[in-house]
């Protein structure tokens, strides 16, 4: 199968790139001591798992359906959490899950017997401080939901879990921003910490971007784990998959009104959420920073503001021409959504062996069967 041949729009992702982020997590599990779950809220795409199992201990979830999804197609460690369980979810998911990691004391309370002597028992923190670029994903920001704040503890609850969870970075690229976070939990929490078998710290530790200062990293890590005699775990999304995966458009029509705007078979709103709901303009392999023609990337969608970026390149664009949209690994896949009846993409990943596979594609049934599941007349 060649690229050319393709229908967009479509993901494509490149087993080399994923490999290569892959061998970085494994050197600092080796350096370090820590386990790495992966996090499916960010990244469920279970067609690669098989590339991302010999690296990894095992998934993370945020409900029960991604629960599921680890046990049954990524196996190693599972791990359920969820801001806020039902009876029934704790019971679906009790048997097949290694932890369970509880938000409060009183979920911890009304659920915990339904877990007792089939998982691990575990509640998540609330540190007080996180590093975040957008208060929408800060996990500290005022009147947090998101883990049982220091203030509100009771200590006796330390004497029933057998470890904790605390989530508090976005996409931290600098070890010494984590580190001080770290010193800041050991300082508030670490005479519950010492009573305890595991700590999960969560995901958003960039480990794998360009620069980022792994040995150091992993130092405080081992650091951490030894003075509070705890297993640690991170729980990498983006650290696993950026950088490895394009969303592949073609240019369906170009018009100028005060600016030209290329307008592509692709939307923000259905196909690339999170650039609409961040407002971080995407990246495209196909432009030049100094390149004479400006264009707006705008989406087939009819939300007004829905485009991609504005950005510019060396030659007009055309009509028919494809772009690559980098790094859409992240947060795509996981909430793709059917907005304006769009053509949902397809996902291929490129073998190291230069050899295309197709993962999943989708047509009109799949939208249909979205919306009801019985025939109307």
């Amino acid at each position: 199968m060649q690229k050319s041949e393709l229908k967009t729009p479509y993901f494509m992702i490149d087993e080399a790139k994923l490999i290569a982020n892959l061998e970085i997590a494994k050197r600092l599990k080796e350096l370090s001591g820590v386990k790495l779950v992966l996090a499916l809220k960010c990244f469920s795409t279970w067609g690669v798992f098989d590339i991302i199992k010999p690296y990894l201990d095992g998934t993370t979830s945020s409900g029960p359906n991604e629960v599921k999804l680890g046990y049954e197609t990524f196996g190693g460690e599972t791990h359920a959490y969820s801001v806020g369980y039902s009876e029934d979810d704790v019971r679906e998911v009790a048997d097949i899950c290694d932890k369970m990691i509880f938000n409060s004391q009183s979920q911890l309370a009304a659920h915990r017997h339904l877990v007792e002597g089939k998982a691990s028992v575990g509640l998540r923190l609330n540190p007080g401080v996180s590093y975040a670029g957008q208060d929408l994903a800060n996990p500290a920001r005022r009147f947090s939901r998101l883990g049982v704040q220091a203030d509100q503890l009771d200590p006796a609850v330390f004497e029933t879990i057998d470890g904790v969870m605390f989530h508090m970075n976005c996409e931290n690229k600098s070890a010494d921003a984590f580190i001080g976070l770290l010193d800041a939990i050991s300082d508030k929490f670490g005479t519950y910490l010492d009573q305890l078998q595991w700590v999960s710290l969560g995901g958003g530790v960039f480990f794998t971007w360009p620069g980022y200062e792994l040995e150091k990293l992993a130092v405080a890590l081992k650091a951490f784990s030894e003075k509070h005699g705890v297993q640690l775990y991170l729980e990498p999304g983006e650290a696993i998959i950026t950088k490895t995966t394009d969303l592949v458009v073609t240019v369906v029509d170009i018009v100028e009104n005060g600016m030209k705007t290329a307008i592509v078979d692709s939307a923000t709103e259905a196909h690339r959420l999170d650039t609409l709901i961040y407002n971080e303009p995407a990246s495209i392999a196909e432009a030049c920073e100094q390149g004479e023609h400006t264009y707006v990337i705008g989406s087939c969608s009819c939300l007004a503001g829905d485009q991609f970026c504005v950005t510019s390149f060396e030659q007009p664009l055309e009509i028919g021409q494809r772009l690559h949209i980098m790094d859409s690994a992240g947060y795509t896949m996981v909430k793709l959504n059917w907005f304006n009846g769009l053509k949902m993409p397809s996902i291929y990943c490129r073998r190291q062996s230069g050899d295309i596979e197709k993962l999943n594609e989708f047509g009109y049934d799949d939208f249909k069967r979205s919306l009801s599941q019985w025939s109307v007349s």
